[in-house]
């Protein structure tokens, strides 16, 4: 539901009904009666489970629209059940729980009391105590009732327990009823607090002895440091709303009904490094906003002292910043045309960042806007607030354009309204824009995940899978409900997309990488079924951090994309029509520019047919530049490489590039990507000295590394790749040629978030192996390491570490067939990644 304000320190929500006498219409008020009626001696069964779920739709709906908090699981379970097909018995089960709880609040609107919250601000990756005290309402809690602690199955708290008091992330429970005791246990639970698609065994106080009244207090403790625990290990992100939900039952007998969660909040710590932001490119002398941003280790805004700041431009000093706070926005302009490198550093030099680089050109539109047009907060199965999500969007990341596209299965009404309220506050065509949106979410064999943008927010209605659960019944929905020319959708690879089909009017762009890994195979397999799309990336960011986040891990493991629109305004209409027109590029979260044409004819556009075909482009990157690959109907034309060093002559001190990568594609056609692979075990150099070994990863900070004190030779890693490479920068002495590195990898699971349906994760089994110096050809050795029909491999190649930032090519080819298609991908040192939408040469469009 919508979020509660903050009051001081603690916060106290009532669970009652809505305020209104009633909030339902004399209609829907008989029909929730006779299902009163019904419901002792007619279950919820597969004849009945749909009609049912879409009158609990209603009573749902209304009883939001009014102001009741919703159990955070009830949309889901009406979803399933509204599910084409069969409908299975945990489904029904899910269904009359719904409604069981629905009929205890709207029976006993006083029943379960009220719960209240220190709320902080508690500091993200510290240890705390955070308390939660619950008021008993009108229907006590007997013997075998209780207090579930339920866990969001995005949080990394500490591990919870209530054994060990002198230990860290100690749980207690406490009542001022001196009568009344409590056990602990632990009892399964699934969905968004428990397991998600699994059960999980959640921590429960049951009352041990003794009865519960009217006002008694329950204090519960997380952290409790009273025996000598240091506290609660907080998580790593900062949230307004951390949910520490908690389920009660009143007596053993009876169902754990939700409490409303309550708005922790967790901040920053202290300063590690500095990001700047400002526009990809400007005019001579035009005035524009430079945004530097003071973050800790996890992406956070920095709440420790803030230093001032010098922003060097190529290395040449040019703004010196007084900090304002953990984001310093300033105006700036340059004079002179030209390509340039901001770098920032603090005025003692102990942190130092870069920004994105920036063309100052005296050529004319388009310019380049960033944004990110999928992610999630507290509304779906995410934390955090909808204002939070676009506060972060136009402040921390500096995105030019946003869509919070929240799961229509986690969705009601009021919420709805409040994404559309969101959308008309914070957005201001020429600063900010942002779009009202959805992500309409059925499983791949009824059409994937699809992103549904609107133009405007004013009298949109959504088109929910609830109602609309096949792909082509989405396009049909939208096209009664909307001008398709004021709709864009957008379909992703984790729960991934039927390529088969498309609606050329509606689905110009495809989503081809995210939180979720890299996935260029899907927006080829569009493009190879003959649909005319451009490419774009988005964060899938459950936290409420679009546009700029640390990956969360698990299935979330590298950070978010973005998409760059090619438009002549930062507006609403400019922007949008930019993404109709496919004037789209896709990248990692590097804001790279990149320019691409053929016979100037330039990205998502069809070319006139030409036998010649002159391939044009610049590159200018956030990292020295590895290679430019040039694709043509699905193969590889063309490519260069610029950062290996070619030279298989041995020097006494060099420097190498260690990289892991695995592929992403399904081995079936039509499955969901392949898991994450994971790399871990140790690295022992031989017949040399290491000198230093770092991660070299722009798009996943969850890399581990760390050196034997014992052995300087040898290091234990861990990281994880999915359609993408993740690198470690190794300089090594005393090199010859009998170097060798020799790894021995521990055994590992596929992992990943949408399930195959075809091909289930594999067990990668552990093996050893070397790479030698002395087997280094053109600069490269390359080890392959198969898993059924997949190739990954681990390659160690000589770099230049000051390579070429800026790039321009230029390549010649020819052919005879109408409706060729050409894009580019570009792959930096650092691993991130920018692909550039296609160019068509001759044919006619889709229609």
């Amino acid at each position: 539901m919508a979020n509660q304000s903050i009051v001081g320190i603690a916060l106290c929500v009532l669970l009652s009904a809505p305020v209104s006498a009633d909030y339902l219409t004399s209609d829907l008020r008989a029909r929730v009666e006779q299902l009163k009626v019904d419901l002792p001696d007619i279950r919820t069964t597969a004849t009945n489970a749909k009609s049912r779920a879409l009158l609990i739709w209603e009573w749902l709906n209304a009883y939001a629209i009014d102001g009741g908090y919703v159990p955070v699981n009830a949309t889901l379970a009406i979803a399933s059940a509204l599910t084409p097909g069969p409908t299975r018995e945990p489904v029904l089960a899910a269904l009359d729980k719904v409604v069981a709880e629905f009929i205890f609040l709207d029976d006993n609107p006083n029943a379960l009391g009220r719960l209240s919250a220190d709320v902080g601000p508690y500091t993200a990756r510290e240890h705390a105590t955070i308390t939660q005290t619950y008021v008993v309402g009108e229907q006590a809690i007997q013997t075998g009732g209780g207090f579930m602690l339920a866990r969001h199955f995005m949080t990394n708290f500490g591990t919870w327990q209530a054994n060990e008091p002198t230990e860290a992330n100690y749980i207690s429970i406490a009542s001022n009823n001196p009568k009344v005791s409590f056990v602990a246990t632990r009892l399964p639970l699934t969905g968004m607090h428990g397991g998600f698609r699994n059960s999980r065994a959640t921590l429960t106080f049951k009352v041990a002895s003794g009865t519960l009244v009217t006002d008694d207090e329950i204090t519960i403790r997380y952290g409790d440091t009273s025996a000598g625990s240091p506290g609660m290990l907080m998580p790593s992100f900062s949230s307004d709303r951390m949910p520490l939900p908690i389920y009660v039952s009143h007596a053993n007998d009876s169902p754990f009904y939700s409490l409303p969660i309550q708005p922790i909040r967790v901040r920053g710590s202290v300063i590690a490094g500095v990001h700047g932001f400002l526009p990809s490119i400007v005019s001579p002398g035009e005035r524009f906003k430079l945004s530097v941003r003071a973050e800790d280790e996890y992406f956070n805004r920095a709440t420790s002292a803030i230093p001032n700041w010098q922003v060097l431009l190529n290395g040449e000093p040019w703004l010196d910043l007084n900090s304002e706070d953990a984001i310093t926005n300033t105006e700036a302009l340059i004079t002179d045309p030209g390509i340039y490198f901001p770098t920032i550093v603090s005025t003692d030099g102990t942190i130092r960042g870069d920004a994105n680089p920036v063309l100052v050109t005296t050529a004319m539109r388009p310019r380049i806007y960033w944004g990110d047009t999928h992610g999630h907060s507290g509304f779906a199965e995410g934390i955090g607030t909808p204002d939070r999500f676009m506060t972060w969007a136009r402040d921390d990341a500096r995105l030019d354009y946003v869509t919070h596209s929240e799961h229509d299965i986690w969705l009601d009404d009021a919420e709805w309204e409040e994404l559309r309220q969101n959308v008309h506050d914070f957005s201001k065509d020429g600063e900010f824009v942002a779009y009202l949106g959805y992500e309409w979410t059925v499983n791949n064999v009824r059409g994937g995940h699809h992103n549904v943008l609107f133009r405007r927010p004013s009298n949109q209605i959504r088109v929910p899978a609830q109602f609309h659960p096949t792909l082509s019944s989405l396009y049909q929905g939208l096209r009664n409900n909307a001008d398709p020319k004021d709709v864009v959708v957008i379909p992703h690879a984790h729960q991934a997309g039927d390529y088969r089909t498309n609606d050329p009017e509606l689905e110009p762009l495809v989503e081809v990488m995210s939180h979720h890994g890299n996935f260029e195979w899907f927006g080829r397999m569009y493009l190879a079924h003959g649909h005319e799309v451009g490419f774009t990336a988005a964060s899938d960011n459950h936290l409420s951090q679009p546009g700029y986040t640390a990956p969360l891990g698990g299935s979330l493991s590298q950070r978010g994309g973005l998409g760059a629109i090619l438009a002549n305004a930062r507006t609403t209409d400019a922007i949008f029509d930019g993404m109709k027109q496919l004037q789209s590029y896709a990248t990692t979260g590097d804001r790279i520019i990149l320019d691409f044409k053929i016979n100037e004819t330039g990205m998502g556009k069809r070319a006139p047919f030409a036998e010649s075909r002159q391939i044009t482009g610049r590159v200018i990157g956030t990292a020295p530049i590895k290679t430019i690959t040039i694709v043509k109907n699905d193969e590889a034309l063309w490519e260069q490489n610029y950062i290996d060093v070619q030279s298989d002559r041995i020097k006494n001190s060099d420097t190498f590039l260690l990289s892991f990568e695995s592929s992403s594609e399904p081995h079936h056609d039509g499955d969901n990507p392949r898991g994450w692979r994971t790399w871990e075990g140790t690295l022992e150099i031989l017949n040399a000295s290491l000198v230093s070994i770092e991660p070299y990863d722009a798009s996943f900070s969850g890399q581990t590394l760390e050196r034997s004190s014992e052995s300087p030779n040898r290091a234990t890693f861990a990281t994880k790749t999915r359609g993408d490479t993740s690198s470690y920068l190794v300089q090594l002495d005393d090199v010859d040629r009998t170097t060798r590195l020799q790894f021995d990898l521990i055994e590992s699971l596929e992992t990943g978030g949408a399930p195959p349906i075809y091909r289930a994760p594999q067990r990668i089994p552990a093996s050893s192996f070397e790479l030698a110096v002395r087997d280094i050809e053109a600069g490269l050795v390359t080890h392959e390491a198969p898993i059924d029909s997949y190739v990954d491999s681990v390659r160690l190649r000589r770099i230049v570490t000051d390579g070429e930032r800026v790039i321009e090519f230029s390549v010649t080819d020819s052919g005879d067939r109408q409706g060729d298609y050409y894009f580019v991908r570009v792959v930096q040192a650092n691993d991130a990644i920018a692909w550039s939408s296609p160019v068509w040469i001759g044919g006619h469009r889709k229609r």
